[in-house]
């Protein structure tokens, strides 16, 4: 014979939680030093972001940090002692990062840009978990190495000028046609593909914008090559800030 539940075992199984003064004065001692310490662990990770200008900078990642942090406290919490599956609230954490970290992934100029971006992000959020499950010294090595390894990476990569990025160059003169065929012979010579360029008159002034795409040591023989070409009196040169 099947087995029908009372009303009663419905009623009580509709209810809330409700935990005791006492039960929510242990819950709270257990989780401010798990949150401080995933707020600290994920402002670090930021806060090394922020430094270099990328995207995804201190306020996120602390808050990214915490809140698995939270999660992964909650989840067995809320599951109770009783119960085997205490991490299925923290489970859920890996795809709502995924899909934060989706939307700091950008096309832009044919390039994609913010990958790093979204790998720290994801990153961080495992530092939170840790420090949620209360793996303190796990979380706090993980972060070293998170940002020891961006640091080092990222000297290397400028060391070597092998990493290629995004620059917005702007010519000005006076004469917008010998502007443009210096531009493209330019472009020509050092055999980059010149593409989304973008003209305007500010009174006498005629002004060029395109995005380049190219190493340092490419940037740098490009910026050389344009100031000596007839026609362009001035030539400035901006980082990308959406480059990862």
């Amino acid at each position: 014979m099947p087995f029908a539940p009372t009303p009663f075992a419905l009623a009580q199984f509709a209810l809330p939680l409700s935990f005791s003064d006492l039960q929510q004065m242990d819950v709270l001692n257990s989780a401010i030093g798990r949150l401080v310490l995933a707020c600290t662990l994920g402002a670090a990770v930021g806060l090394q972001r922020e430094v270099h200008r990328r995207s995804a900078g201190v306020r996120t990642n602390l808050l990214i940090a915490m809140g698995a942090a939270f999660f992964t406290l909650l989840s067995a919490v809320l599951a109770g002692d009783n119960s085997p599956n205490k991490g299925q609230v923290a489970a859920n954490i890996v795809q709502g990062i995924g899909f934060l970290g989706a939307g700091l992934i950008i096309r832009n100029h044919n390039r994609v840009s913010g990958l790093a971006s979204a790998a720290s992000v994801w990153a961080v959020a495992s530092i939170g978990m840790a420090c949620g499950a209360g793996l303190y010294l796990a979380a706090t090595v993980a972060a070293v190495i998170v940002i020891i390894s961006m640091e080092l990476v990222g000297f290397l990569e400028r060391r070597a000028g092998i990493r290629p990025f995004g620059v917005t160059y702007e010519a000005r003169g006076e004469d917008q046609n010998q502007m443009l065929q210096s531009i493209l012979k330019v472009m020509d010579k050092t055999h980059l593909r010149l593409a989304d360029i973008e003209t305007h008159t500010i009174g006498h002034t005629q002004r060029v914008t395109f995005p380049i795409n190219a190493t340092s040591s490419q940037h740098k023989h490009l910026c050389t090559m344009l100031v000596t070409e007839p026609g362009i009196s001035d030539l400035l040169a901006f980082r990308d800030p959406e480059d990862d």
